[in-house]
């Protein structure tokens, strides 16, 4: 970076530009705890990025590292190729696939949720680390969260806290973690049953109907062993972006680009997109991109029209 805008070095050469957007998302590099480490050796350790499927696993059990949207899916498909699965449970997001005959996707459009701006948030930090939500696609629109899961024979555990010799230790705050899991699904509804009846949507759509609390064992284990059943450990504990290519002081203590609403601080004429809840809740999702691009690509606009006039005047 320097008075006359970025250097860009490339396999094809170095290019000079006023302004530089950064799209390349915030899932380059798998983000796997620290307790990994200690997993004794014979026991396979991946990863969702190095999954290939169940039939690339070794013979035997797998217990599934996280609850959000990546690892209730494997858990799943990983129990159907006749595997034992056991998932380790955090924190996570539980949302129904429908509600009401709808979409949960039509839902958080129609009431504006998706439309919030990241200025308008109390934690935008926060929000921004919020775990992605129980979903999946498929042509039925079905639900998967815990229950469905526990009631296809995978067992449930609370979240892996660390690792001694082959055993894995577990939290014992399995029940507090769901509970407030399921606490958030129902103020979530809560609020399109509200918008459903201020609207006057309420004629189009089905009864409320909650979806049952989430059920755990009475007293789930606290320790698991690694090497006798479990012959897999599957990390889906999401994801973070890779910024080490970036030679520009415009990086927090963490690795994160320091931006406000996708304009870059500390580097004018740099901007970024594709990061979660980036200018809308929105923005963590494909189709926020859109959106994004329009107020980004204004404000570039400007930035590059400013910077016109200003080399005009002094000229």
């Amino acid at each position: 970076m320097s008075s006359e805008g970025f250097e860009v070095v490339t396999d094809q050469g170095t290019w000079r530009a006023p302004t530089v957007v950064l799209a390349t998302g915030a899932c380059n590099v798998p983000l796997v705890p620290a307790c990994a480490a200690g997993i004794p050796s014979g026991v396979e350790v991946r990863t969702p990025m190095d999954y290939r499927g169940a039939d690339d696993l070794p013979d035997g059990g797998v217990l599934v590292v996280g609850a959000s949207a990546t690892g209730v899916q494997l858990a799943d498909e990983i129990h159907r190729s006749g595997r034992p699965v056991t998932i380790a449970v955090g924190e996570h997001v539980r949302m129904p696939r429908l509600y009401r005959g709808r979409d949960i996707f039509w839902w958080m459009e129609a009431a504006g949720l998706l439309d919030e701006r990241y200025d308008e948030v109390d934690d935008i930090v926060r929000a921004r680390h919020v775990p992605s939500p129980q979903l999946i696609g498929s042509p039925s629109r079905a639900t998967l969260d815990l229950n469905r899961l526990v009631d296809a024979g995978v067992r449930v555990v609370g979240r892996l806290g660390g690792v001694t010799g082959t055993i894995a230790q577990l939290a014992g705050s399995l029940a507090n973690v769901c509970a407030l899991a399921d606490l958030k699904m129902n103020r979530l509804l809560a609020r399109f049953d509200e918008w459903a009846a201020a609207t006057g949507a309420d004629d189009d759509v089905e009864p409320p109907e909650r979806p049952e609390p989430t059920r755990v064992e009475a007293q789930p284990p606290l320790a698991l062993s690694l090497g006798g059943e479990i012959r897999t450990v599957l990390f889906a504990t999401g994801y973070r972006a890779d910024h080490t290519w970036l030679d520009v002081p415009v990086l927090d203590r963490r690795g994160r680009i320091r931006h406000d609403g996708g304009v870059v601080v500390d580097a004018p004429g740099m901007y970024v997109v594709g990061l979660p809840f980036l200018r809308r809740r929105r923005s963590s999702f494909i189709h926020g991109a859109v959106a994004d691009s329009a107020d980004l690509g204004a404000h570039l606009h400007g930035f590059l029209d400013a910077n016109q006039a200003v080399t005009a005047t002094v000229l």
